[in-house]
């Protein structure tokens, strides 16, 4: 072989001794499985790795089954263990309705693949100001890839002022960044199609899935739109969602309506 051409061997996938590692394309960032049938292929293949991202819905829409999808997914076909905490529901109840779609979280927790951690308002005051406290042990604990905190409207609540309230998420943030995890955080809030009231959260985070559950007549549909994806491209358009057997799925080829 000539002096200065390389290549792979096609069998193992492995460079050959002495020569140089394949280029990535510029721009190429690594990414990271939403878990939602027909989602990726709309959003340049996914989360990017270790971003930060949210899901903002009001009552119904699918947040935390979306949520939930997101974690099993990568589990079961990624190897990726994930992260689950909760400000609200307890534990019992969270495992309870995910039976519902097949996932036995219990299951998955006995083979430190998952992990549910519910938090009170103290314990999260407490991990602000140890800097991760019982939540970094535990990602430590499982190797977690993935994380998921449902929800930020509740742990926003815990803080009186807004001066307060927003120094306290960019900590949160600084802290997830410091974790190493793909992170997606559920967020209530009622948007509308036709005008979406932004909030300051939103120029923090690296992407944002919006779900709507629509009304047209006596007819209620699913929705899910991708208002930000901070660095790639992503399709513009209002996607049908539906909530299966077996979670959440978008449909990219059909219409809402």
């Amino acid at each position: 072989m000539k002096k200065g051409k390389h290549r792979i061997s096609i069998k193992t996938g492995k460079l050959r001794l002495g020569e140089e590692k394949p280029v990535k394309e510029k721009g190429y960032e690594e990414r990271v499985s939403t878990g939602i049938p027909g989602l990726d292929e709309v959003m340049s293949g996914g989360f990017e790795k270790n971003s930060i991202n949210m899901v903002s819905g009001g009552a119904g829409t699918g947040k935390s089954i979306f949520a939930m999808q997101f974690l099993v997914d990568g589990i079961q076909k990624f190897n990726e263990p994930g992260i689950f905490i909760t400000f609200e529901e307890e534990k019992e109840k969270i495992c309870k309705h995910m039976l519902k779609m097949g996932w036995d979280l219990k299951k998955l927790e006995s083979e430190n693949k998952l992990m549910i951690v519910e938090y009170s308002p103290d314990k999260v005051k407490k991990m602000l100001a140890e800097g991760g406290g019982e939540v970094e042990w535990v990602i430590g604990k499982i190797k977690a890839k993935r994380m998921v905190i449902d929800s930020l409207t509740a742990f926003s609540l815990l803080f009186k002022d807004e001066l307060t309230r927003r120094q306290a998420l960019l900590d949160l943030f600084r802290i997830i960044e410091r974790w190493d995890c793909t992170a997606l955080l559920v967020v209530e809030h009622e948007s509308e199609v036709e005008r979406h009231d932004s909030m300051d959260v939103e120029f923090e985070v690296d992407g944002i899935i919006l779900l709507y559950y629509l009304r047209k007549g006596d007819v209620r549909n699913r929705a899910l739109e991708i208002l930000k994806l901070r660095g790639s491209k992503h399709a513009s358009r209002i996607f049908p969602m539906k909530i299966t057997d077996e979670g959440v799925k978008i449909y990219p080829e059909e219409a809402v309506f």
